[in-house]
């Protein structure tokens, strides 16, 4: 007569039905554990805002950053080219040279200087900078920025291009004259005086950055060149010099008048690849320039930009880190309220692993729906920015992100998946380590010592 061995009892697996019914179990309060569900709902809340702040956040200063960049570098070029010697006559030729490297998309020269600005009810210091219309084309920020007025026959007209708020603060309007002030004048026997001429306001722009809204004045490139006496009179090759009797006329026909440009703006392909691009550009073109990269140009303002942005990441990663410690707090508080349920599953067969699980579920769960749903606040959120900011302005009166002191006229906002990612996995990773302590004490509960005194 054969014996026969009685079959091994079966346990659950890891991650069994049971384990998930149990940890849900847990997740529903009855009404002696009141308290402990609100302390779970209140970290649940806890790691939402956490969450949907640090989205709305780094997308806020994402957007800042690339809004900024994209104004700046829609005017000023990628690298300007300043020439070595003092003289800058053979701009023309140079910017077809540098438009020919590799990586280059175009080239502009470009007369500049500063100035005092004077309309119908005020004064200020002004940018003046003069341009081509053929330069014009190619920036599609300043072309396209145009409210007031046109851009038709800019090399032939006698006017100037102004920015909104500039306009509004010197009092004029299109057609309206603007007195432009700027002490390199003429030399005299009593010393150089100013240099002071009226023109006409033909364009009125405007381009959403406080600082070329309101510090930038545009005119001819010729016109710039005479007003800041940037050209010299040379002798003609093979004409006698005229005499000292000789009428403005017979002057004029024995010179010739070479024009000079401050410098040459510019625009290449990849602004993130300027190492390379000067390279090329130093070997390729034989003209003696120094080349200054956005990069050096503004090179403080973005480190800080930078440095704000990861220290607010970090700050505000704090709240999830406390909406973390609620959890532990929460389930620590559970595990001793449920010491008799622990100790009957245990005699029941529940394994140590199995119990760890349970409560570890019951507080990533708490994490995963607070995740989610800050994900999808900070999104929303995010994604209407401005529209918010309107609104809360309006309601409370009171100007929430003011241009004069953030550059630009709109709050942008620009979402970054990455980011989202990183944030997300975050969350899920601090409240999924803020479960594992609770549920290794859950575990070492000794059957015998719980039910004792039950």
């Amino acid at each position: 007569m054969s014996e026969t061995t009685a079959p091994a009892p079966r346990t659950a697996g890891a991650f069994s039905r049971f384990e998930w019914l149990l940890a849900a179990r847990y997740l529903r309060a009855r009404r002696k554990e009141t308290f402990i569900s609100v302390i779970s709902w209140l970290t649940l809340i806890g790691v939402a805002l956490g969450v949907a702040t640090l989205i709305v956040v780094m997308s806020v200063m994402n957007g800042f950053r690339a809004e900024l960049l994209s104004k700046i570098l829609g005017l000023n070029g990628h690298f300007t080219a300043y020439p070595i010697d003092a003289k800058f006559t053979d701009y023309d030729q140079t910017a077809m040279k540098i438009e020919k490297v590799n990586g280059v998309l175009f080239a502009i020269p470009y007369v500049e200087g500063q100035a005092l600005a004077s309309g119908q009810s005020d004064s200020t210091g002004v940018s003046v900078r003069g341009i081509s219309a053929a330069s014009i084309d190619k920036l599609k920020l300043l072309k396209n920025g145009a409210v007031l007025g046109g851009w038709d026959q800019w090399d032939n007209g006698q006017g100037v291009a102004i920015g909104q708020r500039l306009a509004e603060k010197l009092g004029v309007t299109i057609g309206d004259p603007i007195t432009i002030v700027t002490p390199n004048g003429a030399n005299t026997p009593f010393g150089r005086t100013p240099q002071i001429r009226s023109y006409p306001v033909n364009v009125i722009f405007n381009l959403g950055m406080v600082e070329f809204d309101s510090f930038y004045v545009y005119m001819p490139m010729q016109a710039a060149q005479k007003y800041f006496k940037l050209y010299e009179d040379v002798l003609k090759p093979g004409v006698a010099p005229p005499a000292i009797d000789a009428t403005d006329d017979q002057i004029a026909a024995a010179y010739q008048r070479n024009y000079q440009a401050t410098g040459i703006e510019i625009f290449i392909a990849d602004p993130d690849n300027t190492d390379a691009v000067r390279t090329a550009l130093q070997n390729q073109v034989d003209r003696p320039l120094l080349y200054y990269d956005w990069q050096q140009r503004n090179e403080t303002f973005f480190s800080a930009l930078q440095v704000e942005r990861v220290v607010m990441f970090v700050i505000l990663s704090m709240i999830i880190v406390v909406a973390a410690f609620n959890i532990i707090s929460s389930l620590v508080m559970l595990v001793k309220d449920k010491g008799s349920d622990i100790a009957i599953l245990r005699t029941m067969g529940a394994t140590r692993g199995s119990i760890m699980r349970i409560f570890s579920m019951t507080g990533t769960a708490i994490g995963v729906a607070g995740t989610g749903i800050g994900l999808i606040l900070g999104l929303v959120v995010a994604a209407n920015a401005e529209t918010l900011r309107s609104w809360l302005s309006a309601i409370t009166n009171v100007p929430i992100f003011p241009p004069e002191v953030f550059f630009l006229s709109s709050l942008p906002s620009r979402i970054e998946p990455s980011e989202v990612i990183t944030v997300a996995c975050l969350a899920l990773g601090l409240t999924f380590l803020a479960t594992l302590y609770p549920a290794w004490r859950a575990a070492q509960y000794d059957p015998v010592e719980a039910l004792r005194y039950e």
